[in-house]
């Protein structure tokens, strides 16, 4: 069956089963692999796309509920990889393994479009679901906070 919705800006028709994970449509079908999968049950946060603008665990959140919708994974986030939070993630040397990035990354900016200016608190938050295996989370809020100053 063919669910049709927008992908990172532009309008695709993905023929799979509706009840498939959002996650292996993005990877498998349309071959778009920054997106990650770890736990398969919504509980670390690398597969977070968002969905009209909101972040969603794309590991439990079947296609048929992304019909009709816009959908932005890592890739879409910015078109030459210079989003705020981008920036601020290379600049802060954020990563260190590196496989949660991409549901950081897009929780972080999610985060930043509905609060411009958070506290530590907002971003312990927002950012809580997001499970990083080396422990940067530091290095995430100080990110969070730099992404924020450009984006004033």
């Amino acid at each position: 069956m063919a669910v049709d919705l927008t992908l990172n800006g532009k309008p695709v028709s993905l023929d799979v089963d509706p009840d498939m994970p959002l996650l292996w449509a993005i990877r498998d079908v349309a071959g778009l692999t920054g997106t990650k999968f770890s736990c398969g049950k919504a509980l670390c946060g690398a597969c977070v796309v968002h969905v009209d603008g909101s972040p969603v665990r794309s590991c439990v959140f079947r296609v048929r509920s992304a019909a009709g919708r816009k959908v932005t994974t890592i890739e879409g986030l910015s078109e030459d990889g210079n989003h705020p939070v981008q920036r601020a993630w290379r600049e802060l040397n954020v990563p260190q393994c590196g496989y949660c990035q991409s549901g950081q990354i897009m929780s972080a900016a999610a985060l930043l479009d509905s609060k411009p200016a958070p506290t530590d608190a907002d971003i312990d938050n927002a950012m809580s679901g997001n499970l990083c295996r080396c422990g940067t989370y530091t290095r995430i809020r100080e990110a969070i906070h730099k992404a924020a100053g450009y984006k004033s």
